[in-house]
């Protein structure tokens, strides 16, 4: 979905809800600047599908959103449980947003699980929607419910509206050839309908979207299709939702251009393949499926057109051996995984560290350690991507901070991989991955040339006049070595992991060769050209809170939320964190206090104490699941009065 908005105007993360008005004939219909609606059940309910396609409708509607996919790691789990619950988050409005959100306005509870589960982070208020059909004795005992909630008065706080969601669809289908079963499975577009309703989505395109999901099943196209309209049908006429809403888009909040909302890992995939093509080489990607960077092969496999060529490995080894063999050739080269796979890959980016060969490694980071919280987010894989070779291995590392801009750090660590012929760390995380917003689709001439210059002929003469190829010889501004395309007559060179000789590569054990070696290839690296790292701090504040990868949008709101308080603090955020920006001490330097939140246990904060000498204060959460601004900005806080 694509919308077209108008020029920016920057406005604060929270909201105030709107007046109401009544059209003649109608019922109340009341304005907001934003929502915060969650989906929630088991995870075979289809809470990601509603989710994606209420997304989808908003965004093509025109407002800015934010969204927070949240789903067990077993492709089944347990019916009816709390670890079996699947929820997805969607923050909505007619302004910037940069989270999505602290506590739902509205919730959505397909059984008694997803309501145990979720309905601790509403605020009071708040309205809930329940399934009352799955609240059966058993359904409730399952999940610890001794009495049922929605009698016992323990909701008396919240705007309960209940609903037999599984009754309503089996009878909107009662037409159709399906079993009680079939049927039931629609009780998530019913609800998707009542939602769009609600918040007045447009439906075309869920409809066409559902048309063509099934187009080899119309009988089940048309059953969902029925399903959504009698969720739309219900909102309109039951007595129990008296009020709609209307959230207006975003009509200020982005610069002019074409939009799309985009997921991370889809924004990351777009990102390989525009650099591709703006480098002239093919893009090959070597892969062994993980969650959650699995989607990324996917999305690749789907565009050999592009000169794109995708190989799903037996094993991370053999996906990052081949992407380094595709370096080797002349592709712009490519592995993903996440923090297990980065274990398994280390040797062989040990191996491109030494051949000087241009590779991306693509982290979608996650929980750990080992196997650890695969479908969950996490940031505790820098010092790993630092450091986690053998020897003096130093590699490039960046991180895009939201979802749109994994499109424009792939480019960046493109760029960097194939000036500096060196593997390049992208780090990702699940909360990127899976997270979307409004993406602004680049026009051509806004991409960077990332053109490069293979190795020809002969670039070395020996005393005795002799032309020879020398593949360690290195480009005086870049300290790059040549990149020779294997088959070129007369540039036959050795490659493999032993130390090279400087300037011909022959093998070498001579200590003051190695040495040398090692202090260029850190040159090399420390070298890299990267933007200085910019300051936003309108009031000259003390505290500086200093961010790195997806914490972006949470400590952007908490920032926002303190400066409407009339606190004064000032920010930053980190793009590349090896090297790091040349300015980065000086900035470090003109703050009392540096305020470091990460969701790790102080990785980044480690490496600022180490290089900067400077007393940073880390604010640290290991849950899986990323910070709350309300949480950040009291955390903040509480560093400005300390």
């Amino acid at each position: 979905m694509t919308s077209q908005v108008s020029s920016p105007a920057e406005q604060a993360d929270e909201a105030v809800v709107g007046e109401q008005r009544k059209p003649a004939g109608a019922k109340d219909v009341r304005k907001l600047d934003r929502v915060i609606i969650r989906f929630a059940g088991d995870s075979g309910d289809g809470m990601q599908l509603t989710g994606d396609r209420f997304t989808a409708e908003t965004a093509s509607f025109g407002n800015d959103l934010s969204t927070l996919p949240n789903f067990p790691a077993e492709i089944r789990a347990p019916a009816g449980t709390l670890p079996g619950v699947s929820s997805f988050q969607l923050h909505f409005a007619d302004h910037d947003i940069l989270t999505p959100g602290d506590a739902p306005n509205v919730l959505v509870a397909m059984n008694p699980a997803a309501l145990k589960a979720n309905v601790g982070d509403l605020p009071r208020g708040a309205e809930i929607i329940v399934n009352t059909d799955e609240f059966t004795r058993r359904a409730m005992q399952k999940v610890g419910y001794d009495a049922s909630p929605l009698d016992d008065g323990s909701l008396d706080g919240y705007s309960v509206h209940p609903v037999p969601l599984t009754t309503l669809t089996v009878e909107a289908l009662k037409e159709f050839d399906l079993t009680r079963k079939e049927a039931e499975r629609s009780k998530n577009m019913f609800a998707l309908g009542l939602l769009s309703w609600m918040y007045h989505r447009p439906t075309e395109g869920t409809e066409k979207f559902l048309k063509s999901k099934f187009a080899k099943k119309p009988d089940i196209a048309a059953a969902n299709i029925a399903a959504f309209r009698a969720g739309w049908n219900f909102g309109e006429t039951t007595e129990d939702f008296a009020v709609s809403y209307e959230v207006a888009p975003a009509a200020k909040a982005f610069p002019v251009g074409t939009y799309r909302n985009i997921s991370g890992n889809l924004a990351l995939s777009y990102g390989l393949i525009a650099a591709s093509r703006q480098a002239d080489l093919p893009l090959f990607l070597g892969s062994y499926p993980i969650t959650p960077a699995s989607d990324i092969l996917h999305e690749l496999s789907k565009h050999k057109n592009f000169g794109v060529r995708t190989f799903q490995a037996e094993d991370e080894i053999a996906g990052i051996g081949a992407a380094l063999g595709a370096a080797f050739g002349g592709s712009l080269a490519v592995t993903t995984t996440s923090g297990p796979g980065v274990a398994l890959k280390s040797e062989t980016i040990g191996l491109a560290v030494s051949l000087e060969l241009p590779l991306l490694v693509v982290d979608i980071q996650r929980g750990g350690p080992s196997t650890g919280l695969p479908t969950k987010t996490e940031q505790a894989d820098l010092l790993q991507a630092m450091f986690g070779r053998n020897g003096e291995a130093p590699v490039p590392v960046v991180a895009p901070r939201t979802p749109a801009d994994c499109f424009d750090a792939a480019m960046d660590a493109a760029r960097i991989a194939l000036t500096y012929r060196t593997p390049v760390f992208l780090l990702s995380d699940g909360y990127l991955a899976n997270g979307s917003e409004p993406w602004r689709i680049p026009e051509l001439d806004e991409l960077p040339d990332l053109s490069v210059q293979f190795a020809q002929g002969p670039n070395h003469t020996q005393d005795d006049g002799t032309e020879v190829f020398w593949p360690y010889k290195r480009d005086p501004a870049t300290l790059a070595r040549p990149w020779a395309i294997p088959g070129t007559p007369g540039l036959e060179h050795r490659i493999g992991g032993i130390e090279k000789q400087d300037g011909t590569g022959n093998i070498s054990y001579d200590p003051a060769n190695h040495e040398f070696m090692v202090r260029t290839r850190q040159a090399k690296i420390n070298g890299i050209a990267v933007p200085e790292i910019e300051v936003d701090d309108p009031h000259g504040a003390r505290t500086l809170v200093l961010g790195w990868g997806s914490t972006y949008g949470p400590i952007t709101a908490a920032v926002r939320r303190l400066r409407t308080a009339g606190e004064s603090i000032a920010q930053a955020h980190l793009r590349h964190l090896n090297p790091f920006p040349r300015n980065l001490g000086s900035v470090l330097k003109r703050y009392d206090k540096v305020v470091i939140p990460e969701m790790n246990l102080g990785q980044l904060a480690t490496l600022i104490r180490a290089k900067y000498l400077v007393d940073a204060h880390s604010y640290n959460q290991v849950n899986g699941m990323p910070f709350k601004a309300e949480q950040l900005a009291a955390a903040l806080k509480e560093a400005i009065d300390g």
